[in-house]
């Protein structure tokens, strides 16, 4: 039986106040956690962005696109983890048709 996969892209935005090092780390973390779950098709970091409103008084917040394959149920780990992760300021996953 084949596996079934979806193909998947997730916007994250890390608090850009935690210094260069810390941010390169937690796109790391996700960018590794997506990987063990799935294929990562593609990591597009757009960098520091001023965010539409502030967030917790912030206005700036560092912006990365993943797209991947994984397995449906992985997702609403994923969600799961951005949500209990602190330098995590907003998080969407989507499915792509």
């Amino acid at each position: 039986m084949p596996k079934v996969t979806a193909n998947y892209e997730t916007l994250f935005i890390v608090n850009a106040t935690i210094g260069e090092e810390a941010i390169a780390s937690v796109v790391e973390k996700f960018t590794t956690l997506i990987g063990q779950h799935g294929e990562v098709t593609s990591v597009n970091e757009w960098g520091k962005r001023r965010l539409a409103y502030a967030i917790d008084d912030m206005t700036e917040g560092y912006y990365v696109l993943v797209e991947f394959n994984s397995k449906p149920e992985f997702p609403a780990e994923l969600d799961r983890i951005y949500n209990i992760t602190e330098e995590i300021m907003r998080s969407i996953i989507i499915v792509k048709e």
